[in-house]
This record gives C-alpha cells, structure tokens and sequence, in this order.
C-alpha cells in the first residue's frame, strides 16, 4: 500500500522566475531550497507516491512554482494555495486556482483571535468552498477555534481542513482544555484534520509516542475518515527529525489505530478530497 502525504511545502533559489513576496529575503529562508524531486526522494523510502503541496508563505499570494510544481508532476502533486482573504472577490481567485487543480486554500488567524474570520472576504470564500467543495485551510492555534466554529455554523457544507492537530503542544505543554476544544470541532461534520508537524509538538522528538494520547482523542471525537496523515517536509527531515519516524508514527506505534484506520489517515482520507 502507498501513501500519501498531506502537507508538504516546496520552493526554490530561482528568485528570478519566482519572486519573494515585500519582507523576505534569501538569507532568512531555511532551507535555502526545497525541490519536488526532494520530497519525492523520501517518499519513496516511506511508500509515499503522492503528496499535497501547500504554497509556502514566502511567495505570498503568488502561487506560480507550486503550480508549475504540479503541472510537470501531474497526478503525483495536489496543492493547497494562498490567496488575499481581504481582496473584493477572493472566490473568484478560488475558482479560477480550482481549474489549476487546487483543492483547498491556507488561512491564517490574526488578531483580534478572537474574531478572526470575521469580515466579507472569508463570507465568499466559505460560501465558494461549499458550492465548490474547496477546502479552507487554517493555520491556527486553540484560541481561534472559537471564531471557526462560528463560521462552520453559519456554513456547514463548507470543508475546513485544520492543519497541524491544531499545533497543540507547538508553543506551551499539551492540555486537556485544547484537545477538548478540538475535539469539539468534531460536531461539524465537513471539518477534518491532519495529523501532522509532530517535529513541533510536545516533546518534539522521535518516535513521536508522547503524543499518542492527543492524537488517539481526536482520532475517537473525528473518526479516521476525517483524519490525514502529513509529514508538513522540509521541516520534518531537518536536523535530528526524519520522515521515517513520522509515517512511522501512525503506521507502527499507536496500537488504537487498526489496520483499516490507518490505511484512512495515511492515504484515503487525502485521496479522496484532494485526488
């Protein structure tokens, strides 16, 4: 069985064709590169043959290499774009990426976070994902769920993708109250997760275990079928970190997960939304 894997960043040092956005430089990027043929070379030792690219902040809303990334390896890269939320018609941006084959687009939680998805770009651009069934995609941490969940209240049939476990863990120990409030999410049913950056979470550090008891709440409150798997490369695979122990993870060391389960969440839960 091959996987695939769900959130997986690519760029390149070719700044001519493919311009930083105002505010980044080269000397701050790190890795300085990151090509497809990288992830594709660690997949292979893992049974990955498919990944999901989600366009890396330092292009801004220019998502031409990852595109081009996915029209030369067609079939093998879906993608996950970055659009203006604050533009007129950001759904019309999200139609016109759809036909590129991008299946969902990456959000961000600004301040206040308590009212974060507030505002008439967001209202379009969940609206268009229903229709369109276009994933929104948010980069958040516990204390945005609350302003989340208002919008899949006022929009139910559109499908959010929270990315990362939510980062709980990320920036101050794992609690009870911020798998609870994830786990709550649950309620509605088009919302999913990726299980996923465990380089960032908890003890961050291989075999991952320590997060088991994280990951098998919110695998009960979703259920694996809401549930991907994704490595979030390159920065798995800095420093001490592997790909291997990621995959490894789900596929190996949670004993909760049954065989069917896993197959789910290190493969068909991404095939079926984004191939």
């Amino acid at each position: 069985m091959n996987y695939i894997d769900a959130h997986v960043h690519v760029w390149t040092d070719d700044f001519d064709q493919y311009p930083l956005a105002d505010g980044f430089s080269p000397e701050a990027i790190k890795p300085p590169i990151f090509y497809p043929e990288d992830i594709i070379g660690h997949g292979k030792n893992s049974r990955v043959n498919r990944v999901v690219l989600v366009q890396m902040n330092h292009y801004g809303f220019d998502n031409s290499y990852m595109l081009d990334v996915m029209r030369e390896y067609k079939g093998v890269f879906s993608g996950i774009a970055v659009i203006d939320t604050r533009a007129e018609r950001p759904d019309d941006e999200m139609r016109r990426l759809a036909k590129e084959g991008v299946r969902g687009f990456r959000v961000y939680q600004g301040d206040p976070v308590e009212e974060w998805m507030q505002g008439p770009g967001y209202e379009r651009m969940l609206a268009c994902g229903a229709e369109e069934n276009m994933a929104i995609c948010p980069l958040i941490n516990p204390a945005a769920l609350p302003s989340l969940a208002k919008r899949c209240e006022q929009f139910p049939d559109a499908p959010v993708i929270i990315d990362h476990l939510c980062r709980i863990g990320a920036g101050e120990p794992i609690r009870q109250a911020h798998i609870a409030a994830l786990c709550d999410m649950a309620q509605y049913p088009r919302v999913m997760v990726k299980v996923s950056a465990f380089y960032a979470l908890g003890e961050k550090k291989a075999p991952h275990t320590d997060l088991a008891e994280l990951i098998q709440r919110v695998y009960e409150a979703f259920g694996a079928e809401r549930l991907m798997w994704a490595s979030d490369c390159p920065y798995q695979v800095q420093g001490e970190y592997s790909y291997a122990a990621s995959v490894e993870l789900i596929e190996q060391r949670l004993d909760f997960i049954s065989t069917e389960d896993r197959a789910r969440m290190l493969r068909d839960t991404a095939a079926e939304f984004f191939f």
